[in-house]
């Protein structure tokens, strides 16, 4: 795997020894993000369904020394138009103290890093609340582009 090093962040794959950090940063994005309050003990169980299963997904932290400053987590989509797996960004947390430190950037960059093995990815996707200013300008930024496409979900009542 990845253990990549941007100025004094290392990003590198979490363990289940991360479960607690990638819990509470969850819970902080959907407040933070969408005003909402999630189940503890349901994102705990995702969470942890993501570290014991890889064909599920997978986590990057951010660590600043001994201590995890920053989240990912990556799930995949099959192009069968692309004939590839595109890798979709999900559940980016940043610690507020870690803000505006390039925690984000080091997190893509291993990234990028990873799909330029042979088994990575075609591209990356992700999306982003449509009043989340600041990310979107971060995303940009970074070189994504926004699609011509909506997103749609149906979930049973």
């Amino acid at each position: 795997m990845i253990d990549a090093m941007t100025s004094k962040l290392i990003v590198k794959p979490a363990t289940p020894r991360d479960h607690a950090f990638l819990v509470q940063g969850n819970l902080a994005l959907a407040r933070e993000s969408e005003d909402k309050t999630l189940s503890e003990n349901t994102v705990s169980s995702g969470v942890q369904a993501v570290l014991d299963d890889e064909s599920l997904g997978m986590y990057l932290l951010a660590w600043d020394g001994e201590t995890p400053v920053g989240q990912l987590m990556i799930t995949y989509e099959w192009s069968d138009w692309r004939n590839g797996r595109f890798a979709w960004i999900q559940s980016v947390y940043v610690v507020p103290s870690a803000r505006r430190r390039g925690v984000f950037r080091a997190l893509f960059s291993a990234l990028k890093e990873m799909a330029q093995t042979p088994a990575g990815w075609i591209g990356f996707r992700l999306y982003v609340d449509q009043d989340n200013e600041t990310a979107m300008k971060v995303y940009h930024a970074l070189g994504f582009t926004q699609t011509h496409y909506h997103l749609y979900e149906w979930m049973p009542s």
